[in-house]
This record gives C-alpha cells, structure tokens and sequence, in this order.
C-alpha cells in the first residue's frame, strides 16, 4: 500500500511544485537538493532571533520545504530512526549553501531577513542554526499536524499514533546574517 501512496504521490509532486511556487535548488554538479525554496511574507508574531534580528509581519523571508517525496522513498527501508534522522540532517546540511546562494543571488536579496519552515523534525535543528519557535496560532498548528500526518505514516514502518499526538509542528528560523556566516561557500 505505501508503494501505491508513494506512486500517486511521485506523480502530484509536480503540481504541487507548480502551484506553490516552490524551486528546486542545485548543487554545483547540477543535481537537485532535498530542499526547495520560494519568497514568502511572513504573517505571524514578531520575532527576535539569538542574533538580534527582529522579524515583523510583512518582512520577506525565504521558506524552505523538504522534498518529503524523495526524502520517503530514500528512506523507506531503513528500519532505524537514527539513521533516518542522520541522512535527513546530511541533506539540510548541504541544501543550506544552495539556500544561501539562492538569497544572494535574489535581485530583493538586501529586503530578505531570513528563512523559515514548518516541520515536526525540529530535533537537531539548532546544531544547523535553526532557532526552534512553537507557532502562536493554535489553528494553524492543528492545520499543520494534520497536513504532516500523512508524510509520518508513509516515514515509519510502525503504528506512531501515540508518538505524533505529543508532537507538535515548530517554526525553524534562521536570519540571513546567520546562514550567511554558517553556509557561505
């Protein structure tokens, strides 16, 4: 069944890529890295960051998505979370140069204060240069748990049920200033 899942999925992928907006970003081999990226206006609280970037509603942000698609079918049949947990940070960690360069290289690239994404992976996160923030917006945290369901069914091979209740979706931040000192190449 979760092979059938993953099919369908293969093929909705790229109207999801469409309607979203989303790009794809590039090693300098050319190959396609496991995050995607587009410009957003950010719409939630105001936010200070470790580094002493304030980020307002409205201030333009770079979000970033995973490739959950790939990232399911990469990792399907590995049995342990660690390893999982280990491949899913090897690849942010190299995406994050492209995230950079795509910011760089951006003709608002002095307007944007940062990247964003929503993600129940958030352990590890900080060891990246993530600031790990709880959304605000109790809705909006039900709409993602439920919109993040589906993709923590098809990762695990057993029942998670009682593991994904006390989990909740968190915002990763991160300013530009940051990822510029961490990720630039």
């Amino acid at each position: 069944m979760r092979g059938y899942v993953l099919s369908i999925w293969s093929i909705i992928d790229p109207l999801y890529i469409f309607f979203t907006r989303l790009t794809y970003l590039h090693n300098k081999s050319g190959e396609t890295q496991i995050l995607r990226v587009r410009l957003t206006k950010y719409k939630g609280r105001p936010i200070v960051l470790s580094d002493g970037t304030k980020i307002n509603k409205g201030d333009i942000l770079v979000k970033i998505h995973l490739h959950n698609i790939r990232l399911l079918k990469e990792i399907s049949l590995i049995k342990s979370e660690v390893k999982k947990a280990k491949i899913i940070y090897r690849y942010v960690f190299t995406s994050l140069p492209g995230v950079e360069q795509f910011i760089r290289n951006n003709q608002h690239a002095k307007d944007i204060k940062g990247i964003i994404g929503i993600t129940l992976l958030n352990k590890g996160c900080e060891r990246l240069g993530f600031e790990v923030i709880e959304p605000s917006n109790r809705l909006y945290i039900w709409f993602k748990w439920f919109a993040f369901l589906p993709i923590e069914i098809l990762s695990n091979q057993h029942s998670i049920v009682h593991d994904l209740k006390h989990r909740k979706p968190k915002y990763l931040f991160m300013s530009t200033k940051k990822l510029v000192s961490l990720y630039k190449k």
